[in-house]
């Protein structure tokens, strides 16, 4: 692809990575890393910053990571203050895998 095609995205890492999370709560890094295009270093790295956001939590089940994704927090840019996560993850999910948001809380 071309560099300058891909010098900027409108969608962050950080979105990519909560939607894949908030899609399937059990997802594997290495399943968000090639639904996302990065790195699995890079989604190690944007898990931990969610997580200390208060944008998800993590909790070990036996050999897999379970995710709850804070669907009510509020996005952290003074301009998008007033968005909800939810509504983040409303619109960039898609709503065959998951149904749709009510189908989102967790």
């Amino acid at each position: 692809m071309d560099e300058a095609v891909t010098r900027w995205a409108f969608v962050t890492n950080h979105a990519r990575v909560l939607v894949a999370i908030a899609r399937d709560p059990a997802v594997r890094i290495r399943d968000i890393a090639a639904a996302c295009g990065i790195t699995e270093r890079t989604v190690l790295r944007v898990v931990a910053d969610l997580e200390e956001g208060g944008y998800l939590s993590r909790e070990r089940r036996g050999l897999r990571t379970h995710y709850t994704v804070h669907l009510d927090g509020m996005l952290r840019h003074p301009a998008d203050g007033h968005v909800s996560v939810r509504t983040l993850v409303s619109l960039l999910s898609d709503q065959e895998s998951c149904n749709g948001v009510a189908r989102l809380r967790y």
